[in-house]
Order: structure tokens, then sequence, then C-alpha cells
């Protein structure tokens, strides 16, 4: 064979042999990009249901937190007036002179009211001036035979109850009485000591000379 004949045959293989290379090239660049892009699809799919779990795990922790952060409602217990705190209004000392004949006598009494409430202690501050007046009136008529003993600073303290809720236009019935006495046909009403804002009369001095 000579040299020209031989040159053709050398160039018709080189193009046959790029081409083959070049097949070769383009069907690995396939590959991997096929095999990339499932690796992708895959990394893709994965991360996504990661991010679901999570994103749905952080609705259930925000629910969750919410509920733990709510405050909860507190019950308010209603006050049994049985268990309430007393309150008391104390009163400046009364310093009178007795009604006994036969001598001088004078009684020197501290005085404690116990009210309802607080808004029952300011209403008897209100009315302090006109309870004070009817409670030494009241003290100005005893005796010192009057005062003598338990009963009758019992009953005093009863009398003293009945004359201070009555600047504030409450009529309780008189010691011993549970309602008022029949006048002709009619009737005074009174009110009960349910309804006076005063409840008790308590005594921090009784002095009488």
């Amino acid at each position: 064979m000579s040299a020209a004949a031989a040159a053709p045959d050398a160039a018709e293989a080189a193009p046959k042999k790029g081409k083959k290379k070049l097949i070769i090239i383009i069907a690995a660049v396939a590959v991997l990009l096929l095999g990339g892009g499932g690796a992708a699809f895959y990394v893709m799919k994965k991360n996504a249901a990661a991010a679901e779990e999570a994103a749905a795990e952080g609705e259930d922790g925000e629910h969750g937190s919410h509920a733990e952060k709510k405050p909860k409602e507190k019950k308010e217990k209603k006050k049994d007036d049985k268990h309430a705190l007393p309150v008391f209004v104390p009163l400046d000392p009364f310093t009178v002179n007795l009604a006994d004949r036969d001598s001088d006598r004078f009684a020197q009494i501290g005085i404690t009211l116990q009210v309802e409430d607080a808004h029952a202690g300011d209403e008897i501050k209100a009315y302090l001036p006109a309870i004070r007046n009817n409670i030494l009136l009241l003290l100005s008529r005893k005796s010192a035979q009057d005062l003598a003993g338990a009963e009758g600073k019992e009953l005093l303290a009863e009398e003293i109850l009945h004359v201070a809720v009555q600047p504030m236009g409450i009529e309780l019935p008189p010691p011993g009485e549970e309602e008022a006495p029949a006048k002709g046909k009619k009737k005074k009403r009174y009110d009960s000591i349910e309804d006076s804002p005063i409840k008790h009369v308590q005594f921090s001095s009784f002095i009488i000379q």
C-alpha cells in the first residue's frame, strides 16, 4: 500500500474515533446529569419533608407554648361574710356627767363600732357628728347604777347601736323587742339588724367615777 492510500484511511479513522469519543462524553454527561438530577430531586424531596415536619412541630410547639403561657383563669371566690375580716370604726372617748341625783358622777367610755365593711365605715364617718350627739344624749340619761355590772353594759351596747343608726334613716327595734308596738291600726315598720351598717358595739374602756 502506498503512502497516499494510507493517508485517507487514517483521515477517515480519526473522525470516527473523535465522534465515538464525543458520544461517550455526551453519554457520560447525560448519566451524570440524570444521576445528579435524581440525587437533587431526592435531596429536595427529603428537605421538603423535613421542612414540613418542622413546620408542623413548630405549630404544635406554638400552640403548646400559648397554652402554657395562657394564664389560668382564676375563679373569683365570693367571700363568705362569716370569714370576712371585721372592720372597726373607733370613736373618740366620751366623757359625760351621769344622771345620779345624790352625787356628782361621770363616766369615761371608749366605744368602737364594728361595721359591715369598709364602705359602711366611710358612711359612718359621714354621719359621725350626729352619731356622737345621739350617744352623748343616751349616756347623759344613765346613772352609775344603770351602768353597773355586765348586764348594764350589754344593754347599753344595744341602746348605742339603736341610736347610732338613726341619723342614717335606719330605725331598729328597741332592745329586747323584735318589732314595733302597734299604734292604733297602723304598725310602724322597723329595719332588721341585717340592714344595719353597724353590727356590734364594742367598749375599749369603761370608767365610772
